[in-house]
């Protein structure tokens, strides 16, 4: 999850450092590199599958190019430290997959293209899953996570693994966004010293450095939509239910999903429809039956805008004074392509709900990681072993920050308990709020500022908000959360968050589409200092 300090920082106040009348030139002094020779770069999964198809590229010469880039740019040159480790049978499925194009067999449009996905995901391969913990080290999985099955079934390149914020930045109450004890810091690309955010920041940093097409990350609340918007990409968290969770190292059953990153909301959509299934080992997969669809770039046209009702969180009108006016121009944007603009303040409605959430997580947390140590290859077994491995290891475990909700958690009960019954209701019941102010002003969606520009990396203090957080919500409610990016905050990108209902995932990549292609405010990092 997006680590929202709920105990030091809950209401995410506080100004960022771009608040502060600096020269850019003290802000932003030099690029790291910035020639940008690579070949694949900015590349689309229609634009690989048009290599290959004419015969100018294979897959494995795509998943080799990938991995030499990794190795001058994420573990060398700028050091941006987004994939934890990259999969030695990498090139074998590119092979196979080629293979399997000269004798006439295409999956869909992710045959032979490689994907990066979040190390807290289980591949029965040699790579390990360890949601970034050395109390993990050396857990290799015997089955793929559902999610890796339908990958592998589309024809995707399992690249590698990602870092992330260490037990998806489920850890401390004063953890910085990132970091974990196995993989060390992710730095953000765009400027090396701002944050990635969390806890997908690896996957984010990654497809945004164009070290992959597209990746997987993880959100409970946040971890998809805070570092994509915070990385300059396009991310998106599914309903709850759309996507299994089996195989995913779990905080909360409440909560969970994976989501698709990339950098266009077509590549979005085409992985989204590749990663959803019902999986009878997940049961929130299980209501999905005939509301998954195969192939939710059918939603994508430039008009998907015209005529729809859009509530604008009202709150994000003032602020920071790089951001707001970019929330206002992106409202002007949507207005112009026929939309019918509404005020509304979702965030204050739903603040009565969020007394709830950290103690859902709290419980479930503990309950479902039991359930999946109980089940693994890892050598700690319990929450109480991870717990006792960190204060044993802490000079490599803990050298910047404690592991105080691991520990908060440990001291919760059963999910029978009665603070918990409470919780779960209270938290869960965001969902009715959010469908009735919908429906009383007659909404499609909801617009907000996903997040606002990145903070810097502070491993001593952990990390500070910075205003804008529009991620608890749709989390809260398992309702479906797009965010692309809404232009820059001098070199740090911004996303726009848009937000629905239950199941209008389809509708809502539509909408992130036609505001996207009217927009189109991606580009590159630099990797500046």
């Amino acid at each position: 999850m997006k680590r929202r300090n709920f105990l030091r920082n809950g209401s995410l106040t506080g100004l960022s450092l771009l608040s502060a009348k600096l020269p850019e030139s003290v802000l932003f002094p030099l690029d790291h590199n910035t020639s940008e020779s690579f070949k694949l770069s900015e590349s689309t999964i229609d634009d690989l599958n048009k290599r290959m198809t004419s015969g100018q590229l294979t897959s494995r010469k795509i998943t080799q190019m990938y991995l030499r880039r990794i190795e001058e740019k994420d573990k060398k040159g700028p050091g941006v430290n987004s994939v934890i480790e990259v999969n030695p049978d990498a090139l074998s499925i590119a092979d196979a997959m080629d293979a399997e194009r000269r004798s006439g067999k295409v999956r869909g449009p992710l045959h032979g293209i490689p994907v990066l996905i979040k190390d807290n995901i289980d591949t029965a391969d040699r790579m390990m899953t360890t949601a970034g913990s050395l109390a993990m080290a050396g857990n290799t999985s015997s089955k793929d996570a559902f999610v890796v099955q339908q990958l592998r079934k589309a024809g995707a390149v399992i690249l590698g693994k990602t870092n992330l914020s260490e037990w998806a930045n489920f850890r401390s109450t004063n953890s910085t966004s990132g970091w974990s004890s196995r993989g060390g810091q992710t730095r953000n690309p765009y400027v090396l010293g701002r944050n990635p955010s969390g806890s997908s920041s690896g996957s984010a940093s990654s497809v945004s450095s164009n070290f992959c097409a597209v990746s997987i990350g993880t959100e409970t609340d946040g971890s998809v939509i805070s570092p994509a918007s915070s990385c300059g990409i396009v991310g998106m968290k599914p309903t709850v239910g759309l996507v299994s969770r089996s195989g995913i190292i779990p905080i909360s059953k409440t909560q969970d999903t994976a989501g698709p990153m990339a950098r266009t909301v077509r590549d979005a959509a085409i992985l989204l429809g590749a990663m959803a299934g019902r999986d009878e080992e997940d049961a929130a997969t299980l209501p999905s039956n005939g509301k998954q669809i195969v192939d939710y770039t059918q939603f994508l046209k430039a008009d998907a805008i015209r005529g729809r009702r859009i509530g604008v969180e009202k709150r994000h009108l003032s602020g920071n004074h790089m951001v707001v006016p970019l929330y206002e121009k992106a409202i002007e944007v949507i207005r112009s392509l026929g939309a019918e603009i509404v005020e509304v303040e979702l965030l204050k409605a739903v603040v009565p709900n969020g007394a709830g959430e950290f103690n859902v997580l709290l419980y479930e947390f503990k309950d479902g990681l039991n359930k999946y140590l109980s089940k693994s290859n890892a050598s700690v077994r319990s929450l109480a072993d991870v717990i006792a491995f960190n204060k044993e290891h802490g000079d490599n475990t803990m050298p910047w920050f404690r592991q105080e909700l691991l520990e908060l958690s440990q001291e919760k009960g059963g999910l029978d308990s009665q603070e918990y019954l409470d919780a779960v209701r209270k938290s869960t019941g965001a969902a009715k709020v959010i469908d009735d102010l919908m429906k009383e002003k007659q909404l499609d969606a909801i617009i907000g500022v996903s997040t606002g520009p990145a903070a810097m990396t502070d491993l001593l203090n952990g990390d500070y908000g910075n205003g804008f957080y529009f991620c608890q919500p749709a989390a809260m409610a398992g309702f479906p959360h797009v965010t692309v990016p809404m232009g820059f905050a001098s070199e740090l990108p911004v996303g726009l968050s848009f937000m629905s209902g239950a199941w209008q995932d389809g509708p809502l990549l539509g909408m992130a589409y036609a505001y996207e292609q009217a927009t189109l405010h991606r580009k590159a990092p630099r990797f500046m200092q």
